[in-house]
């Protein structure tokens, strides 16, 4: 080999060796980069899933706020609809028997009625025996709720509990606006108005 072909060939290592060196630095200045790069957009990346993570933490309340209304809301209605429908129980079982017992108040009227005529007669047997049938009925009635109003001359007329057939020239001034003859008895049936007491009103 010739001494220029020598000087050639030392040149040409030189100058790869310059290269692969420069190549291996610029390899290692790109991964620094990329590296820069991953952790750079690692930085950007990191609150950007925290704010994600809020959000959905705070969707999450909302939906939970909106079930416990919800819950609240059906429960509510559930507790009125049970009062409702005890309190309609409850009415029921009140005038269970209302009916019945309506129809059995004209029977009451006719032994008030019959009563009276026997005591004109006198026929004290008979008025006893009357007596006790009418007594046993009353009981018997009373027991399933029914009571008689108290009525007499003289008390307020009451819408809620009276009612006026006729109106007529009031004996007394006290009378004035006030009951002055009971014609027809009342009845209530646990304290509810089954039949409105007929009474005359002074004018």
């Amino acid at each position: 080999m010739g001494i220029g072909k020598l000087f050639d060939s030392i040149r040409n290592k030189k100058t790869n060796k310059n290269m692969s060196d420069q190549n291996i630095h610029e390899e290692l200045e790109n991964e620094n980069l990329q590296e820069n790069v991953q952790e750079s957009d690692n930085t950007v990346e990191q609150p950007q899933e925290e704010t994600a993570g809020k959000s959905e933490l705070e969707i999450v309340k909302e939906q939970l706020a909106k079930e416990k209304d919800q819950y609240l809301r059906l429960f509510a209605e559930f507790d009125n609809f049970k009062k409702r429908t005890s309190r309609e129980r409850m009415d029921i079982f009140k005038t269970a028997n209302k009916e019945v017992i309506t129809s059995l108040l004209p029977v009451l009227d006719d032994f008030g009625r019959a009563i009276n005529q026997i005591e004109k007669s006198g026929d004290d047997n008979l008025l006893q025996g009357v007596e006790l049938i009418n007594t046993k009925l009353v009981e018997t009635l009373r027991a399933k709720g029914l009571k008689e109003m108290e009525v007499k001359p003289g008390d307020d007329f009451n819408t809620d509990l009276h009612e006026a057939i006729t109106q007529i020239p009031a004996p007394t001034e006290d009378l004035k606006g006030k009951i002055v003859d009971v014609v027809e008895t009342g009845y209530l049936l646990n304290d509810v108005v089954v039949r409105y007491a007929k009474v005359v009103v002074g004018l």
